[in-house]
């Protein structure tokens, strides 16, 4: 542990519960950003300060200062949305955003484009709409996911109930959200006796924190990429026993610096429903306590486990929470993708999972009207909309008698369109423009490379083929890059790093194979690799476990060892 304090620590111990200056932020007309100080506090609140990075040159060429917009993100634990709050959250995009809605990784919406003058009239709005945006971003328990769609069986209703209930639960409880946004009234007394925060404290976590919970046989939610999982574990007859907990994932890492890494997840034990509030506010105190606020680079809970040994953590865990954790139940997962189309489920409703390329919901010319189309479903749907953390969107619980009037809206906006398999299980995150941290294109670029790769693919028979395919404009990993088959990640304008043999089940890393390849590179070294896969695989054998079966990159154990044995694994000269 880092002795002295990152910045980021002093900056919440002095902001009075997460206020910091900006109520007189927003209300400063001189500019359209804030202070740098409120910039990590806004984050809090579900709130980035970007600006349109594509207007930077000119804007400085003529002495402006950037055009500085911010980022709301929502928290929807579980993802779930009603049509009214589709259509509240539609009309917010058109009036104050940028005429799109982002659905994240994180199974939420976000806005893009918001100028300050707006932000408190939107953030109104959603509150209106009985939604928020506390704790999506910041050193806290952000967004909880599930499993897509719990209207398919009562262990996916069991997973987001409880990822509702986990929420509220660790929920921070400062009043600074009201206050600020929703012109509440600060609480009377002693600021230390009203708002003290029994979970977090008052500098909350050394770093951002998420939570997911998986059904088996479906890894939708990238289960070992969280810092905190809970796994639907069934009896013989296919009943909830309760849960398998997993501790310790996390994708993000710089590049140049062996000593950050991704790490998979691994299992603390099983617990009873009855007992998962327990086990996961212990989680969250003992990194609370334990965790590294000197370098945030090594502030996650995967550093945590690495640095302290599991046996430990889990010792640590079950005196706080006073519960001991069985060994874990047996679980198979299949695959970490949607389904995509039709699905029915237990009660006789139906469900329409939509695709949502990297999860842009806007028009697109001659192409899926993605936005006019959702509308239009949303003024006449009874049911519920579901995100998916694959960016996608769930049209759920269609009654029998509506299902024909949802397919015609869906036929009539193209938005059930076939896509290939391989741009089906695609995924980007934003990128350029308006992320500060992109080194490259994610978001606008992959659409165009995934129509190369498809057609190297199609030119050896592999055209109907699933492969996941991830690519992020950075090394945080916010699309999960490294847990993809194919993962592309930024080294700088139109230069990657090609990772290959994640598990298409979400339950192993990726290796990397190339650096600082360009377009023309990527596909110098996919072609013949893909001739060889179609050549040699088993029956149904995936491609990132035909990677590793082949020898063509090694396997990835985990934490640290995702630098080792890096590059081509034939013909390497072993020590």
């Amino acid at each position: 542990m880092t002795e002295s304090l990152s910045r980021n620590e002093i900056i919440k111990a002095a902001s009075a519960y997460l206020r910091g200056t900006l109520k007189e932020g927003l209300a400063e007309t001189a500019t359209g950003a804030i202070s740098e100080d409120d910039q990590q506090l806004v984050k809090f609140h579900g709130i980035y300060l970007q600006d349109d990075r594509d207007l930077r040159p000119e804007r400085g060429r003529k002495k402006l200062e950037p055009a500085f917009g911010f980022m709301v993100r929502l928290r929807l634990p579980a993802g779930e949305c009603s049509p009214e709050q589709w259509l509240a959250l539609d009309r917010l995009a058109t009036d104050y955003g940028n005429g799109t809605l982002r659905l994240t990784t994180r199974q939420t919406f976000q806005f893009h484009g918001v100028i300050k003058s707006n932000l408190k009239t939107t953030i109104k709005a959603i509150d209106a709409a009985l939604l928020d945006s506390i704790a999506a971003c910041g050193d806290v328990n952000r967004n909880v996911v599930a499993a897509a769609n719990p209207h398919l069986s009562a262990l996916h209703r069991a997973a987001a109930d409880l990822a509702r209930r986990i929420s509220e639960h660790l929920l921070p409880k400062t009043g600074a959200y009201r206050e600020i946004w929703l012109d509440g009234e600060r609480i009377a007394g002693g600021e230390e006796e009203a708002e003290a925060e029994p979970i977090y404290g008052r500098t909350y976590l050394p770093r951002k924190f998420k939570i997911a919970v998986a059904v088996p046989p479906d890894n939708d939610v990238d289960v070992y990429a969280q810092d905190l999982g809970f796994i639907a574990a069934a009896d013989a007859r296919g009943r909830l026993s309760g849960w398998n907990v997993t501790v310790g994932g996390g994708m993000g890492m710089t590049h140049g610096e062996p000593e950050t890494y991704p790490r998979t997840a691994d299992d603390l034990g099983f617990c009873r429903t009855a007992d998962v509030l327990a086990i996961a506010e212990a989680v969250v105190t003992v990194q609370r306590d334990w965790g590294d606020r000197g370098n945030r680079k090594h502030a996650r809970l995967k550093y945590t486990i690495e640095n302290r040994g599991l046996d430990a953590f889990r010792a640590e865990v079950e005196r706080r929470s006073g519960v001991r954790l069985a060994p874990p139940r047996p679980v198979r997962f299949a695959n970490n993708a949607d389904r995509y189309g039709w699905v029915a489920g237990e009660n006789g409703r139906e469900h329409l999972t939509l695709f949502v390329e990297n999860g842009r919901i806007r028009d697109i010319p001659g192409g899926p009207q993605l936005l006019s189309g959702l509308r239009a479903i949303a003024a006449v749907h009874d049911g519920l909309f579901r995100l998916t953390t694959n960016q996608n969107v769930i049209v759920a619980d269609v009654r029998p008698e509506n299902r024909d009037a949802i397919a015609a809206l869906a036929a009539e906006h193209r938005l059930a369109e076939n896509a290939t398999p391989v741009r089906r299980n695609a995924m980007a995150c934003v990128a350029l423009p308006t992320c500060g941290l992109a080194l490259a294109e994610s978001e606008r670029y992959l659409p165009d490379l995934v129509t190369a790769l498809e057609a190297r693919l199609a030119a050896h028979g592999l055209g109907e083929t699933e492969i996941v395919v991830r690519m992020t404009g950075c090394p945080n990993g916010c699309a999960r890059p490294y847990l993809a088959e194919i993962g592309f990640v930024g080294r700088g304008p139109g230069h990657y790093n090609l990772y290959l043999g994640g598990a298409a089940d979400g339950s192993r890393l990726s290796k990397l194979y190339a650096a600082d390849l360009d377009e023309a590179g990527i596909l110098a070294a996919l072609d013949p690799l893909f001739a060889e896969y179609a050549a040699g695989r088993a029956p149904e054998e995936r491609f990132g476990d035909y990677a590793i079966r082949a020898g063509i990159v090694a396997a990835t154990a985990n934490g640290a060892d995702f630098h080792a044995r890096t590059g081509p694994l034939r013909g390497r000269k072993e020590d």
